[in-house]
């Protein structure tokens, strides 16, 4: 018989179906078998009113008649009849997949991932993050960017800093990309609009919920700015048609943390990181340690200003100092310690960093030097810069952190399907 979708069993209600999937729930009343069985589309509770060979967590093929009962989830089941195990289990499963909570540790949950992420409560973060890449890249072609790829192995480590892997390439030493933004300046000249999904990497030995080594970024740059709030309007934009897109097609797995999508303004505020520390400082009494241009602290304090002065979970911080942004960085021609570099605030957290970037070769020269950035390794990035580049900007989003604080994940290794971190490359 035809295998039959989990989503469509309503069609076939009173005719004998076969489903194939995996049993993640069983129990017995009564002399009664519930096994509830998920396949990509969806779940559905079999019955059986006879002996049930399969263990939970085992892969079956499950033939029976589907009928309507409204206390089964979704007010369909299907009555079994007859059941083949396709794949067996040859131990016992290390987790019980059966628990609603799941409140697992951490080490745990990542020590376990291969069975862990079999847990509906965990796919759904994944389901999640799956629709948040679909509606990034549909908005993306929407608005005319065209989709790029960029190497990840480089031959100068691309944020000129010191926290990158470094790397054997037959004789030579290379480095994994910190991020794609040379590359992506390059393509402007070429598309005016680009962005990329991908991998990047940072070698900083973090030890906290926020942090990871390996990330997945959504990138953007485009061309013909006036100045970078044609930057931050077009991502507020995007952000607006993304968490639209999250709702419409995920809430059902938002529901599994009992949260809904929050909306975004169609206006988010802005704030120069100048004024914000006055602000912090005379409302909150909290002063930025000097060494740094913003610290965790802070952001949780700018967000909580956000919703007090603007009913907002978003806010835009920018102008941030010279000192502390990349050497591509355009500054401010009216303030010589601030630039056209801006953060995204969500919930506390940083989310998106952006930039107005340097677009004249001299200027980025100068910049450079002023910072100690060498020209070697970099030529075939700054030889761009003498044909005529157009002025131009863009923004990084960290995918996984924006998933860690939609859903309230206690770290954001919990949103990455296999995270890597100072001590950790396995699973």
């Amino acid at each position: 018989m035809e295998r039959v979708l989990i989503k469509d069993i309503e069609k076939h209600i009173g005719k004998e179906v076969t489903i194939l999937g995996r049993i993640i729930n069983l129990r017995e009343m009564g002399g009664i078998t519930f096994a509830l069985v998920q396949d990509y589309s969806g779940q559905i509770q079999t019955v059986w009113e006879k002996d049930f060979p399969a263990k939970m967590g085992e892969a079956v093929m499950v033939t029976g008649t589907p009928r309507e009962d409204t206390r089964a989830k979704g007010g369909l089941e299907i009555a079994g009849e007859k059941v083949e195990i396709i794949a067996k289990l040859t131990e016992d499963l290390p987790l019980d997949l059966a628990k609603t909570k799941f409140d697992l540790q951490l080490s745990t949950l990542l020590d376990q991932r291969p069975v862990s992420l079999r847990h509906p409560k965990i796919q759904a973060i994944f389901k999640i993050n799956d629709f948040l890449l679909e509606a990034y890249e549909k908005i993306m072609r929407e608005e005319g960017f065209t989709e790029i790829k960029t190497p990840k192995i480089l031959e100068a480590a691309s944020e000129g800093g010191a926290n990158f892997f470094k790397i054997k390439y037959f004789e030579k030493d290379a480095f994994l990309a910190q991020s794609p933004q040379l590359y992506k300046q390059i393509m402007v000249g070429v598309f005016e609009r680009v962005f990329e999904i991908g991998p990047v990497f940072r070698a900083e030995p973090h030890f906290t919920t926020r942090h990871v080594n390996e990330y997945i970024s959504l990138d953007a740059e485009m061309g013909f700015i006036e100045n970078y709030q044609d930057v931050t309007k077009m991502l507020n934009h995007v952000f607006v048609k993304m968490f639209k897109h999250l709702k419409e097609k995920g809430q059902k797995y938002f529901d599994a943390y009992n949260l809904q999508v929050p909306e975004v303004p169609e206006e988010i505020p802005y704030i120069k990181l100048s004024e914000l520390k006055k602000i912090i400082k005379e409302k909150y009494n909290y002063e930025i340690p000097k060494e740094t241009d913003i610290d965790p602290e802070a952001e949780r304090l700018a967000c909580r200003y956000a919703q007090e002065e603007f009913k907002s979970d978003f806010i835009f911080i920018t102008h941030y100092p010279w000192a502390h942004r990349p050497f591509y960085t355009m500054p401010d021609p009216e303030d010589k310690e601030a630039t056209f570099g801006f953060d995204l605030l969500f919930r506390g957290v940083e989310i998106v960093t952006g930039s107005q970037r340097i677009h004249d070769y001299k200027m980025l020269i100068e910049n450079m030097k002023k910072k100690g950035v060498k020209e070697k390794g970099l030529e075939f990035y700054l030889n761009t810069f003498k044909y005529a580049m157009p002025p131009h900007g863009g923004w990084a989003i960290g995918s996984e952190r924006l998933i860690q604080l939609l859903l309230g994940l206690n770290s954001v290794k919990e949103a990455v399907l296999f995270p890597r971190d100072v001590k950790r490359l396995s699973p």
